[in-house]
């Protein structure tokens, strides 16, 4: 039994975050979490006193029951390498098994627009007059959201540096903790061109000096993630996908969710092996771990076969062997 004090556990996170840094991982948001599990053993007997390490990694991980599953088991993670990183000083401290987590299934199912009713909200973003927003900058945001699965956020971001037309790709920066480069189709780089010569006349128009992101506001100014979820919803509730009032109904999260389930789901027609292909999906969209993307193969019955009992024991043996 590996015993541990929270006055050692401060230590080893700072080695530890300093050692992930070195390697050029930002880690800020691991770093949250390290702390927070730090903070629940010295709640639980002091700086110096030792408990059981698999004791109080679990009743922190089970603090609180409706948390989502992915949650839990991304959390479950950092302190799994945090006990690797640990066990290269002692070979005998305690690592938890990749299965060990108290995780129940998660019951999510995302909303997933029809590729038909993907289409009909494009063509409709295009005669958006709003205060806030014009037609041709809300058509290039769900154009993006859909052919690259960005989240809002990331494509709110987008910085003209961020957009190179010749080699077809997006750099996204410091998304989650990461950044990477996220490649699209010739399609998608003919709708960029003309949005670019848009927001050069949102520019002269406004005499506004440039934001220098790509999707700007009537003002001129960039496109904040608030004013774009809202533009969203009211498309979804004017072309009568979402309640008048209230929260339910499709979000503007679910073109990211219609990009990974169409793509699986053409990946599945094709014939593909989607379980090899799924890490390359999580990578693309750039989820911590396949955790994030399995998800979606419960979304649609063409796909909800997919997501056996020998998928999840695939992926405990890959990780056990990793």
């Amino acid at each position: 039994m590996t015993l541990i004090c929270a006055a050692e556990l401060v230590e080893d996170i700072a080695q530890f975050v300093a050692f992930k840094r070195a390697m050029g991982h930002s880690y800020r948001r691991s770093e949250l979490t390290l702390k927070s599990f730090q903070r629940a053993v010295e709640k639980r007997a002091g700086l110096q006193a030792k408990v059981p390490f698999d004791a109080v990694l679990h009743e922190w991980l089970s603090r609180n029951p409706h948390r989502q599953p992915v949650s839990v088991g991304l959390e479950f993670g950092v302190i799994r390498q945090l006990c690797l990183y640990r066990c290269r000083r002692d070979p005998t401290s305690f690592v938890p098994e990749q299965n060990w987590a108290p995780i129940k299934e998660s019951t999510f199912l995302p909303y997933i627009f029809t590729q038909d009713q993907v289409v009909h909200l494009i063509t409709a973003a295009s005669a958006h007059d709003a205060r806030h927003l014009c037609g041709g900058m809300l058509r290039m945001l769900l154009l993006i959201l859909y052919c690259t699965g960005l989240r809002l956020g990331e494509a709110a971001r987008l910085q003209l540096p961020d957009i190179d037309l010749e080699q077809q790709c997006f750099f996204v920066r410091e998304s989650k903790g990461r950044s990477r480069i996220v490649p699209f189709l010739d399609d998608l780089a003919h709708e960029l061109t003309d949005c670019l010569q848009l927001r050069r006349r949102i520019l002269d128009a406004t005499a506004t000096i440039d934001p220098g992101t790509l999707l700007l506001r009537n003002s001129g100014q960039a496109l904040s993630v608030e004013v774009a979820s809202e533009a969203i919803r009211r498309l979804l509730r004017r072309e009568g996908l979402k309640p008048t009032k209230g929260r339910k109904g499709p979000r503007p999260y679910e073109f990211r969710h219609a990009f990974a389930v169409h793509r699986l789901t053409a990946w599945y027609h094709e014939g593909a092996d989607i379980h090899a292909r799924l890490p390359w999906l999580s990578a693309y969209m750039g989820h911590v771990n396949v955790l994030g993307t399995q998800v979606y193969l419960r979304a649609t019955p063409e796909l909800m076969g997919l997501a056996s009992d020998r998928f999840a024991r695939h992926w405990r043996h890959a990780n056990k062997m990793s």
